[in-house]
């Protein structure tokens, strides 16, 4: 007996989406302009090697990646991410630095059903109360590097302790991350603003205060800024500097240079790793882009081979939203930080390393792992996550 059209139409869109797709598309939104532009720029180039190391497919499939310039500006972002999740019809989106934009555009993804990998903003609330099953952490929770430092400096012994951060969601997660592990005096937490570059106030307010320990999270161009002027004003002399790894990274030693000898710094990634996947992504991000890639290019290397990994998981199958949503949640890719795990709110449990900046064989500023300092980390806020 023939189908009715409508029983038949029904029929081919059933056939329809248990087929394959012909193509994986990533909607790529990050900060490429402006101070924040290097550390968009390395999870680009990570995410482009993981790419290229893949045949330039994602689960077997041909890649197609857009991308689009934030400007390090939440209203910007979220026009490029509607541009590319309702016209282009992306399948996954990746690339937001900074957690105030990714709390700007996270709604929008989220509404329209489509995972976004995050390789690197790592916002509180979506750890917890506004967890989302579309929203996978490829990088950290935002807390997580300066609880590591926190402990750290508790462990070493500091007693009076200056906080400089940014203004705005990480830099507030930065604060409850480092206090949640050092219990010592703090004497002042100096919020600044987002993109600053002139610290003469804030370094005449440390001055005055007399830390014998500072602990500052700037990323991109601010620290890079802050880094200089505070050795520039003879600070460091007296004042032991300490870092999430996102100021401490090869972008920053290699604008800063020997200022930066002797800090200390936290990461649950390092260039140094002995593994084979790190070896080989350091060696080949080194032969494609002439420098030692940071932990945001890591994360953007991760990012693409567990997009690959979930894709070959459901054969191509993308539609498969609760398919893909497993498979996302399986990790089945061996990552260059070594083994992590996703916890229930998608966010990583893994390890947190201390290093310092020093001179390599090669006579070249850089980072030098020297411990562990956590053991299969979760951030504080899983618990807060009912997912849906």
């Amino acid at each position: 007996m023939p189908l009715r059209p409508a029983a038949l139409a029904a029929a081919l869109l059933l056939a329809a989406s248990a087929h394959a797709a012909d193509k994986v598309k990533v909607g790529f939104v990050s900060t490429l302009s402006g101070a924040g532009a290097g550390l968009g720029v390395d999870i680009r180039d990570g995410f482009n090697l993981g790419v290229k190391h893949l045949g330039g497919k994602l689960g077997g499939l041909p890649a197609e990646i857009l991308v689009a310039d934030d400007q390090q500006n939440p209203d910007v972002a979220k026009q490029a991410a509607d541009k590319f999740l309702k016209k282009d019809k992306v399948d996954f989106m990746t690339g937001i630095v900074f957690s105030n934009i990714m709390l700007a555009v996270g709604p929008t993804v989220f509404e329209n059903k489509t995972f976004y990998l995050s390789a690197n903003a790592g916002p509180s609330q979506y750890a917890g109360e506004q967890c989302n099953p579309f929203f996978f952490n490829v990088a950290w929770q935002n807390d997580n590097l300066h609880e590591a430092v926190g402990k750290v400096v508790q462990d070493k012994g500091f007693k009076n302790v200056v906080i400089v951060t940014p203004n705005y969601p990480g830099g507030k997660d930065a604060v409850s991350g480092f206090k949640r592990y050092y219990k010592g005096k703090v004497a002042e937490e100096v919020y600044t603003k987002l993109g600053q570059l002139d610290y003469a106030a804030e370094l005449a307010q440390i001055r005055a205060l007399k830390p014998d320990a500072l602990f500052f999270f700037l990323p991109g161009g601010m620290g890079i800024t802050f880094v200089k002027q505070f050795v520039a004003a003879g600070l460091s002399k007296d004042v032991q500097l300490f870092a999430p790894g996102f100021s401490a990274d090869e972008d920053v030693i290699k604008a800063v240079g020997s200022s930066m000898l002797g800090m200390f710094n936290s990461s649950h990634w390092a260039h140094d790793m002995d593994n084979p996947e790190n070896k080989r992504f350091v060696a080949d991000f080194q032969k494609e882009y002439g420098r030692i890639p940071s932990l945001y290019a890591s994360q953007g290397y991760d990012t693409a081979l567990l997009i690959d990994a979930a894709v070959r998981d459901v054969k191509g199958k993308v539609e498969d939203k609760e398919g893909l949503r497993k498979a996302l949640e399986a990790k089945r890719f061996k990552s260059v930080r070594g083994d992590f795990k996703f916890n229930g709110n998608h966010y990583p449990v893994q390890n947190y390393y201390l290093r310092v900046i020093g001179k390599d064989a090669e006579g070249r500023i850089t980072n030098k792992t020297m411990g562990s300092i956590f053991t299969n980390h979760a951030d504080a806020y899983a618990s807060h996550c009912k997912m849906k």
